[in-house]
């Protein structure tokens, strides 16, 4: 197969939370972009922006490498193997899409010998992209991660090759499981503190200075502590990932007892009607609780 055309503007499939972040972020770099996504509203923020929008068959021919940012593994098979395929033939195609590992090696086998796949999901919320601090999780052949530096250089400037196509969607889920826990227990503990009679500002800065101290206080504890939902990572999404950890958790005979409850708590918040909300939203299930428990 060639190697990746440097000529050759950057396709962008999705323009969600993330996919306007990766926008920004390779137009910061030099690169010009060209973006799809299947609500046409978001062409006028395309516009905005300064991406051009075109259709999935003008970028399957014209752009290399080709950046997925769609919400699920049936949208990911749907564009690469009903529109990507012939046309993109021979060019990087860049899946960073939360997925079903096992169905996106299957899916990065069946396209071997007529698309270079990389699947690259990121550890991080869209404002962290944003700053250039998400992790990319990269699965696939050195030699494609080589060929994409440019793009991969520009979306996340920290990365590790995990190893096979799959294993980077491995990676992220088991991260994912760690984080959802992490800021669950934050909610948690920042409603416990208000309770027990604490500022939640307050007692927030304590706790990012004592040993329970994680990532998310800084990412999440303003937004909980503030009731700012406005999306960095929505709920709905973060539901999604979860389903995927249990049916991976089901396969391998592994039961995961806290993420059950993660699922729950998550769930509730959907029925709520805070489904495109930020996941840090689930402080609020946690004080709805405090109603309905007995006095």
């Amino acid at each position: 197969m060639p190697d990746h055309n440097p000529q050759a503007p950057v396709g962008l499939i999705g323009f969600g939370l993330m996919g306007e972040v990766y926008a920004g972020r390779l137009m910061a770099a030099g690169l010009s972009v060209v973006a799809y996504d299947v609500d046409p509203a978001k062409g006028e923020r395309m516009a905005q922006i300064g991406v051009r929008a075109a259709t999935l068959a003008d970028i399957a021919r014209s752009c290399d490498p080709i950046v997925l940012a769609v919400f699920s593994t049936d949208q990911v098979e749907d564009v690469v193997q009903g529109a990507l395929l012939p046309a993109a033939a021979g060019k990087i195609v860049i899946c960073t899409s939360t997925c079903d590992p096992d169905r996106i090696a299957a899916l990065g086998a069946r396209v071997a010998d007529r698309l270079r796949f990389l699947e690259v999901p990121v550890s991080g919320t869209s404002a962290q992209v944003r700053a250039g601090d998400g992790l990319g999780l990269v699965g696939g052949d050195a030699k494609t991660a080589d060929d994409a530096a440019p793009v991969l250089d520009a979306l996340f400037p920290r990365r590790f090759l995990i190893g096979r196509i799959g294993d980077g969607g491995r990676a992220k889920l088991a991260i994912n499981l760690i984080l959802g826990l992490h800021r669950l227990a934050l909610a948690e503990g920042l409603v416990f503190a208000s309770r027990l009679g604490l500022d939640p500002a307050a007692f927030l800065n304590v706790a990012r200075a004592s040993a329970a101290e994680s990532q998310v206080m800084s990412t999440k504890g303003p937004k909980m502590v503030a009731s700012d939902f406005a999306p960095e990572g929505r709920v709905r999404q973060s539901l999604k990932d979860v389903h995927l950890m249990l049916d991976q958790a089901k396969k391998l005979g592994q039961q995961l007892p806290l993420l059950s409850v993660n699922a729950e708590i998550l769930q509730a918040c959907v029925d709520q009607g805070e489904g495109d909300l930020d996941n840090s939203v689930v402080i609020e299930e946690i004080r709805r609780r405090l109603l309905r428990s007995p006095t």
